[in-house]
């Protein structure tokens, strides 16, 4: 008698077959008002992707800051637009910088990603990758610290300047330990299920609001 053994592999995965995906509306200008979103691990990295789409109207020059971790010491990883609409990351100390189509009004895909032994630095917008630059080869982001959306922490968790405050909206923050492939950056964007972040998982991720934020949900 022939024996027929069937191996089913279920993998953690993320994309559009949420039954709802929230995000986080910052309605207005202010230096109270933000998340706090925790981790699942402690964020010692040699190398990362980190992934979020984000609306914002503000113009000018007027630097916007999308994502920072912060530890008692340093800005271990801070994601900016910064005066000129350029898009930037920081690791505690000197950041990078890209010339990139402009954030505005209409929802935008970013992704980052970069790797400690090569120095490989890269955005993705809209799955669209950028040129890559070196920057920062052997250095490592450290654990202990805090993720704060909607405000630059300049000491911990704390001296927060209203005039680089996001005001807009902001979802489906997921961050990878690793470089996520370019075809994979891409089928995040169009909506398709890849692997679910393993630092940060938008879909179940605990969320500390401070102030105010409003939290929708978009049915899918």
């Amino acid at each position: 008698m022939r024996l027929s053994y069937v191996l089913v592999v279920v993998a953690t995965l993320v994309g559009a077959s949420s039954a709802a995906l929230r995000s986080l509306v910052f309605p207005q200008e202010t230096s109270t008002s933000y998340v706090e979103m925790v981790p699942l691990k402690p964020l010692a990295l040699k190398a990362f992707t980190l992934c979020m789409r984000v609306a914002t109207e503000l113009k000018g020059e007027r630097e916007v800051i999308l994502f920072a971790y912060r530890t008692h010491d340093y800005d271990e990883l801070n994601v900016w637009r910064e005066l000129d609409g350029r898009l930037s990351f920081y690791m505690s100390g000197e950041g990078v910088f890209f010339a990139l189509p402009q954030l505005g009004g209409l929802e935008t895909h970013v992704c980052l990603s970069w790797d400690s032994i090569s120095g490989a630095a890269t955005f993705f917008l809209d799955g669209k990758k950028s040129l890559t630059k070196i920057y920062r080869k052997n250095h490592a982001v450290r654990p202990g610290g805090k993720i704060i959306i909607g405000q630059d922490p300049d000491n911990y968790v704390g001296n927060f300047d209203a005039k680089q405050s996001l005001v807009g909206e902001i979802s489906d923050i997921n961050m990878w330990d690793f470089v996520l492939p370019e075809k994979t950056v891409w089928d995040l964007f169009v909506g398709k299920r890849v692997v679910r972040g393993d630092v940060l998982d938008w879909e179940s991720a605990e969320l500390k609001m401070h102030g105010n934020v409003q939290v929708m949900e978009n049915e899918m």
